[in-house]
């Protein structure tokens, strides 16, 4: 059984957040600020680029700031989906 919140590295995030339309906003010594929209709310997302690998509570965090929930955070990329064992017809599954 797959963990509800499996690791992820800070190139999956990146990518993650890419797919979902943020753009890198700004850089600060090894944290980079994504800026986007999600559901009509502007979201800052830190994305803290020397770790191997987020602890939950960094993905927890992350998925906060960026206003999504878990589903549409990991499933943004078929890499991250299937760590949740997530099928959908397309990437990134639509927001709700």
């Amino acid at each position: 059984m797959p963990r509800k919140y499996p690791p992820l590295t800070p190139d999956e995030v990146i990518a993650i957040l890419l797919a979902r339309g943020f753009v890198l906003h700004r850089t600060s010594g090894s944290h980079a600020h994504y800026r986007g929209t999600t559901k009509g709310v502007k979201c800052l997302v830190t994305v803290d680029v020397h770790y191997e690998d987020f602890d939950v509570e960094r993905i927890k965090d992350m998925i906060q700031q960026a206003n999504l929930s878990r589903e549409e955070f990991y499933g943004s990329t078929k890499r991250t989906a299937k760590k949740i064992n997530l099928i959908a017809p397309e990437y990134p599954i639509p927001l709700k």
